[in-house]
């Protein structure tokens, strides 16, 4: 029997009378990267927040390493192990790149409502949190006020929280939005790195990107499924291509 970390089965979800997640199924095995395309509207972000907890389904269900999670609140479904970042940085932006990721380690690490450990003292959180603060490559931003950070900084910093807390089953909304062509690279690399034997589920409008990370591409269009496949059978088909590009040329990607 397949493994799947992450199964969504006849999914739905309405708002009022519009329907915005028309019945999707979709099976991502454990350490596979999955990648989710379509027009703005077709229900991306919507997706994603029934996963992870922000929107209860309509109907269907949802099972994260086999457990159903549809309808479970997000902090529930994180301890369960999965993690997300936003569209929008998600950061605290008075506290350090340091104290921002050792926030992110202390639940995984069981500190959870012990108010009466003294920080600075936890030798276990320090060194895990600077271990992530390395992999994003911001080690020499450590006292840094995340608010100060460059903006792909502070996307790496979101990144960064977003695995800190050990979860097996990742997703990243927009991971690369706003992005010069050097700092998507560089992103790229980075969610290469810090994702390997990770599952990860990321929504992405840069193809490059896409191209670059991607086992698989999903795409979604009017709430639904259209196609799900190898990012070169994605390429060539030409229902992607009708409703996807209006039909004009097939998928690009910079090589």
């Amino acid at each position: 029997m397949t493994a799947y970390a992450l199964e969504i089965a006849n999914l739905r979800k309405s708002f009022g009378n519009s329907e915005i997640i028309r019945g999707i199924n979709l099976q991502i095995k454990k350490g596979e990267r999955i990648a989710i395309i379509g027009p703005n509207g077709a229900g991306k972000s919507t997706l994603f927040n029934l996963i992870s907890g922000r929107f209860f389904p309509s109907e269907g269900d949802i099972f994260l390493n086999g457990q159903q999670i549809g309808g479970l609140a997000p902090y529930e479904i994180n301890r369960l192990g999965l993690s997300r970042s936003f569209q929008i940085t998600n950061i605290f932006h008075q506290l350090s790149v340091f104290e921002n990721l050792r926030c992110a380690v202390l639940w995984s690490l069981g500190y959870r409502y012990s108010f009466w450990h003294k920080l600075s003292a936890l030798k276990d959180a320090r060194e895990q949190a600077e271990q992530v603060m390395e992999a994003i490559g911001l080690g020499w931003r450590s006292q840094t006020p995340a608010g100060l950070l460059t903006y792909a900084e502070q996307r790496a910093l979101e990144i960064g929280i977003t695995i800190a807390g050990g979860a097996d089953v990742i997703l990243l909304d927009e991971p690369t939005a706003g992005m010069s062509r050097s700092e998507s690279d560089a992103a790229v690399e980075l969610i290469s790195k810090v994702t390997q034997d990770k599952t990860l589920l990321m929504v992405e409008h840069d193809m490059s990107v896409v191209f670059g990370l991607a086992d698989r591409i999903a795409v979604v269009v009017y709430g639904e499924v259209l196609a799900c496949d190898t990012p070169q059978a994605i390429r060539q088909n030409t229902k992607v291509q009708e409703a996807y590009l209006g039909g004009h040329a097939p998928v690009e990607v910079q090589e």
